[in-house]
Order: structure tokens, then sequence, then C-alpha cells
């Protein structure tokens, strides 16, 4: 679906077209997650979601080590 979209703040839409740009994403990407996100908070905040219904997100491309990454920087023996 096509939205024209009004009174947006003129930095924070550079900043997001930018962030956009880094991460090889369209603007458009980046609108329905942050709407998507949003909306999944204000189901939680209102206590109409059931834990049940949540799913996991995928992780953002270069992070598939992370949880490796911190373990080794928490446990690691060298310090």
């Amino acid at each position: 679906m096509d939205a024209k979209v009004r009174n947006l703040d003129e930095n924070a839409y550079r900043a997001l077209r930018a962030r956009a740009a880094l991460e090889g994403r369209t603007v458009g990407a980046l609108f329905n997650g942050a709407i998507r996100a949003y909306l999944a908070r204000a189901s939680v905040q209102q206590g109409t979601l059931s834990l049940r219904a949540l799913r996991p997100e995928p992780c953002p491309d270069g992070n598939e080590h992370l949880s490796l990454e911190i373990d080794e920087v928490v446990y690691s023996s060298t310090r």
C-alpha cells in the first residue's frame, strides 16, 4: 500500500533514510518494522496479547553469533 505521511520531523526522516541506506533496506521497510514493534508493545502494555502469541524476530545481519561473542567476553578466562 502506498501512503503519504504528513508532518514528519525533517531531521528524524533524514536520519531514518541514512539508517535505511546503511542497512541496505528501504525507508518503507523500516517504517513497517517500527509500526509493528509499536503495535506489539501497545498490545502488551494493554494486556491484550498473550505470551503464546509472541514470535521471535530475526537477528539483523551480522549478529548471527552475538550470543557466542557475549559468552566469550563474559566467561573468557583471559582478562
